[in-house]
């Protein structure tokens, strides 16, 4: 088996494996940055999703309107901390050597998505009065596309 430098295996195009690989990396590298992004973005969840049950199920209650934002506020910590590295890093592949300005405009775009985490939160539980489990969830969907966007538009834009 012969590999390419971009993991396309050559020379075996009957094999259904190979076949279904080669269709894989080829659907990636048509945009690795989003394929990365959404690998990233999704262990941030996971991140954020187990911080916040840890904090719900042991020392916050989340029928508490403060303590269920306490807890989102918490995960919200967590989440954006190994969100900027992993970002910087794997995504977007960062060279900018002022890493507390580029971090403070990071963490300044994940301000305004994590008040759009609390806002939907708010109406989820709170007005709708659905099961926070569930809001967390539709909440990181939301919040995980509003963070591409300012991520790529706002925090780490290519020089020209």
């Amino acid at each position: 088996m012969k590999k390419t430098g971009k993991l396309i295996i050559e020379g075996h195009d009957k094999n259904p494996f190979v076949k279904f690989w080669n269709w894989g990396w080829g659907i990636y590298y048509k945009n690795p940055e989003v394929w990365n992004y959404l690998i990233v973005g999704f262990l941030t969840t996971i991140v954020s999703l187990v911080v916040y049950f840890v904090c719900t199920y042991t020392f916050l209650d989340p029928n508490v309107e403060i303590e269920l934002q306490i807890a989102n506020v918490i995960s919200w910590i967590f989440a954006v901390t190994f969100a900027y590295f992993t970002n910087r890093i794997f995504v977007f592949k960062s060279k900018e050597k002022n890493m507390v300005k580029e971090a403070s405009k990071f963490v300044g775009s994940r301000i305004l998505s994590l008040f759009m985490d609390m806002l939907t939160m708010f109406i989820i539980v709170s007005v709708l009065h659905l099961n926070d489990k569930i809001g967390k969830l539709v909440s990181q969907v939301i919040v995980t596309v509003a963070n591409y966007f300012l991520s790529k538009l706002l925090v780490f834009k290519k020089s020209k």
